[in-house]
């Protein structure tokens, strides 16, 4: 069974070497890592280069932001099962992939997911806030219920079948992609009660008080597309990051 990995990039020599090497320690051989950059002009390409015998996919070139990118990775993609795993983020151990495949052979899943933490920049040890997810309900939804999107792994088939990432959203398509997926009928879904992902403090949605008004905007804007509610589901599911913050 193979796993594609998608890394987008974008002067992100600071932190791609980590993402780079959280893939290449993986106790998982089946997989192709895909690299899509978005025209970096610090030495992020130089440190992919250092290691162009474990990137199967690599593209350069000017994009329409992120989800741009990713979805360039879905196009290149071969493989079973695809995730993502963004150039500030790394994996919690080196069995994660395996656990990945060892779930979707067991069961005939769409997607599995787990438990997310943040953690500080420097220091990847240090617990900032730990996103505890759970079994999924449908019920969920409607409640601002979201797994970690860090941490979800999706058939390769499912892209297919429901899109890609849109692009009409710049921070919130994760979101959007999520509540489709989540969704659609007949789809099954497996949680794994443990870490997948460590990201990094500081992603693009809330970097600033500008960036956090957007992306309210444009969750609501995907929860109205999608049918599964407005302003009151926004609101439910920021209370509900609140306990996430004294998870460590």
């Amino acid at each position: 069974m193979t796993i594609s990995i998608i890394t987008a990039t974008y002067n992100a020599e600071k932190t791609i070497e980590s993402a780079i090497r959280s893939i290449s320690d993986q106790n998982y051989s089946d997989i192709e890592y895909i690299i899509v950059d978005g025209g970096s002009t610090d030495n992020t390409l130089q440190i992919i280069e250092k290691y162009n015998d474990q990137v199967q996919h690599f593209i350069s070139e000017p994009d329409k932001g992120i989800y741009d990118a990713i979805n360039k990775g879905i196009s290149l993609a071969t493989g079973d099962i695809i995730g993502v795993l963004h150039a500030d983020d790394i994996f919690y151990d080196n069995d994660i992939l395996k656990r990945i495949a060892l779930e979707f052979k067991q069961g005939h899943y769409n997607a599995v997911y787990g438990d997310l933490q943040y953690v500080n920049a420097q220091n990847t040890d240090k617990v900032i806030r730990y996103w505890k997810s759970c079994d999924f309900k449908s019920s969920l939804l409607k409640t601002g219920w979201m797994p970690p999107h860090p941490t979800l792994f999706v058939q390769g088939e499912v892209f297919n079948n429901i899109g890609n990432y849109s692009l009409k959203y710049k921070i919130a398509a994760d979101y959007d992609f999520i509540l489709r997926l989540f969704s659609t009928p007949g789809y099954s879904f497996k949680y794994i009660p443990q870490v997948i992902t460590k990201m990094r403090v500081g992603g693009a949605s809330n970097k600033s008080i500008k960036n956090i008004i957007q992306k309210s905007k444009e969750d609501i804007s995907a929860l109205k597309q999608n049918n599964i509610g407005g302003v009151s589901t926004l609101i439910w599911k920021n209370v509900s990051k609140i306990p996430q913050f004294f998870k460590k």
